[in-house]
């Protein structure tokens, strides 16, 4: 695998993205990742867990960490209604292939985006962390959020754990 292949844009400078809703911005993750798409369903929460990740679900079997991403961004946190889904990725934590799933407030569609469309998240005026973001691509007059799963995991969780040690 090439390095462009490997951070998800094809030798053309494509990526087949999953776009999806928080808060009423358009995110976007690479369709690979996406194992399935459930509808809203039954989570355990897990006492002293860190918010962004404070509950798991059966998934096929399988028991997996929900990850609620409106944290890492700020946002309240998922609220249920008819639109609220689950997207369940595969993604890769220090070496090993885990499962995860996603709030989401509202899943859109699998589309394109292209490397030439897309820029940095700028360092000054953003109400997100700009290191949660892997890039921001323009498309139609809107901007989709791509953000940086991999660093939202590990910094996010390693900060939120340190906090709670803490108090």
């Amino acid at each position: 695998m090439t390095s462009e292949q490997t951070n998800g844009w094809d030798a053309s400078g494509h990526m087949q993205v999953l776009t999806f809703d928080m808060q009423g911005e358009t995110f976007a993750i690479e369709a690979g990742l996406v194992r399935e798409i459930l509808d809203h369903i039954p989570e355990t929460a897990v006492p002293g867990a860190p918010d962004m990740i404070a509950s798991l679900v059966n998934f096929r079997g399988r028991v997996i960490p929900l990850a609620d991403l409106h944290n890492a961004f700020g946002f309240e946190g998922a609220s249920v209604n008819l639109d609220s889904r689950v997207i369940v990725i595969e993604i890769d934590m220090d070496g090993e292939a885990t499962l995860v799933g996603l709030k989401a407030d509202k899943v859109h569609e699998v589309t394109i985006l292209e490397q030439s469309s897309t820029e940095a998240a700028p360092r000054v005026g953003m109400r997100w962390r700009p290191d949660f973001i892997r890039c921001l691509a323009k498309r139609s007059g809107d901007i989709i959020v791509v953000p940086d799963l991999e660093r939202i995991f590990t910094v996010g969780c390693d900060a939120e754990a340190a906090a709670s040690t803490q108090h």
